[in-house]
């Protein structure tokens, strides 16, 4: 993989990571498109580049999140952790986040060779996936903006967004796009899904950086400059989706993306089938 391939997979990678339109699918494509296979290596560092750019993106939200967490470890301690969990909604948010994030780690260690022969299987595969994955944000844009936000989130709410996020790790099913679609379907306002499924995120996008670094020391034969700027261009490209999708969520609905998805789909889709990728 030479640096100008490195840089395109590292976009896609940072683009669709967040913008709901599958990241996996997307990445099979492009390799597949650019006759390239990716390194272990590399994928280790795009991962790290899609989780400083969320990391970054709310560091303000995660710097409280952690003073969150601490405290309550000192409520448990002082006995005192149901009455200080319903005062600070940050406190709520961490142990939902944590709780929610269950599903996806019980589905990635139950499944893994399931899922892993699923994404060395032919292109159809995603590209079903991906059209699945308009359909769901259609359906979701024609619900009524809810009310639910961090003041009043609750565990429901929460186990609900981390079960779309477990079934989002079939190939072509967009991580963001099901969970989005999973908070207006029980009744979060449509920033705040947004804003939830990106926090929700951090630990399953570190859960895989996690996964695949144990392996990186077997790593002997890779292109650093390729992987420095894969890396980069993830970082970037991941920050740039987050802002843009919250802005457009706001004033727009998420049709184009399902839009997107369904072309793309079904193109790759009836292509793999004639033999065309």
């Amino acid at each position: 993989m030479d640096i100008i391939q490195a840089i395109i997979i590292g976009i896609v990678q940072g683009l669709t990571e967040f913008l709901p339109v599958s990241s996996s699918a997307h990445l099979i494509f492009a390799q597949n498109a650019l006759g390239v296979e990716s390194s272990l290596a590399f994928d280790v560092f795009l991962h790290l580049g899609s989780l400083i750019a969320v990391l970054w993106f709310f560091r303000a939200d995660i710097i409280r999140m952690i003073q969150a967490f601490l405290l309550s470890i000192g409520d448990i301690i002082q006995h005192r952790f149901k009455e200080g969990f319903y005062s600070d909604p940050y406190k709520r948010l961490v142990w939902y986040v944590i709780i929610a994030t269950i599903p996806v780690g019980l589905v990635g260690v139950l499944f893994e060779s399931q899922v892993e022969s699923l994404f060395a299987g032919a292109l159809y595969v995603p590209a079903f996936f991906l059209f699945v994955t308009g359909t769901i944000l259609y359906l979701s844009q024609r619900m009524n903006s809810g009310e639910v936000d961090l003041s009043n989130l609750s565990l429901k709410e929460s186990i609900f967004m981390g079960l779309g996020q477990a079934c989002a790790i079939l190939p072509g099913l967009s991580r963001s796009g099901t969970t989005i679609a999973a908070g207006l379907v029980i009744g979060l306002d449509k920033e705040f899904a947004a804003k939830f499924s990106f926090i929700l995120s951090i630990p399953a996008i570190l859960g895989a950086f996690v996964v695949q670094l144990k392996d990186i020391g077997t790593i002997t034969d890779f292109n650093a400059l390729a992987v420095l700027f894969g890396f980069l261009a993830a970082l970037i490209s991941g920050y740039l989706a987050i802002k843009w999708l919250l802005e457009l969520i706001q004033k727009r609905s998420l049709d184009i993306f399902a839009y997107y998805c369904w072309i793309v789909g079904m193109i790759v889709f009836m292509g793999s089938i004639t033999h065309l990728f």
